[in-house]
C-alpha cells in the first residue's frame, strides 16, 4: 500500500528543506572559495584556516547524501552530528544564544522538519500529537 503526503505538507517539506539547503550550499561554496570572511571566521572560531576547504568538502559530501532520497535520513543524522559541533563551538566562546549559538539547531531542524513533512513513517516514529 502506498501511502502519499498532502500537497500542503509536501510544499511545506519543500520550503523548509529549500531554506536549509540554501544555507549549507551557501556556507559550502564560499569555504571552498576561501572568501576573506571564512579565514576571519575560522579565526575567530579557534579553528584552522587550513580546516575551511577540507570543511566545504565535507558540507557537499553531507548535503549529496541528504538530498538522495534513499539516504535522506542518513544524511540528516550525519548533519545532525555536525551541526551540533557548531553548536558546541559557538557555546565555547560564548557568542549571543539565538544569532550563534542556536542558528545550527535551526538548520538542523529545517532540514528534519522538511523529510518529517514528507516522510509518512518518519511522522509515526515522531508523532507530534499523543494519538500515535
Amino acid at each position: 500500500m502506498h501511502v502519499t503526503t498532502s500537497k500542503g505538507k509536501l510544499w511545506g517539506a519543500r520550503i523548509a528543506m529549500g531554506i536549509a539547503v540554501a544555507f549549507l550550499i551557501f556556507d559550502f561554496v564560499i569555504k571552498l572559495a576561501m572568501i576573506p570572511a571564512v579565514s576571519d571566521s575560522m579565526n575567530q572560531l579557534g579553528w584552522p584556516v587550513a580546516l575551511a576547504r577540507p570543511i566545504g568538502i565535507l558540507e557537499l559530501i553531507l548535503l549529496i547524501v541528504y538530498l538522495v532520497p534513499r539516504t535522506s535520513i542518513f544524511g540528516a543524522i550525519l548533519w545532525t552530528g555536525y551541526l551540533g559541533g557548531a553548536v558546541a563551538t559557538h557555546w565555547r566562546l560564548q557568542n549571543p544564544l539565538f544569532s550563534h549559538i542556536l542558528f545550527p539547531t535551526y538548520v538542523g531542524l529545517l532540514l528534519w522538519l522538511g523529510l518529517w513533512l514528507r516522510d509518512q513513517k518518519l511522522q509515526g516514529l515522531i508523532p507530534v500529537r499523543g494519538d500515535g
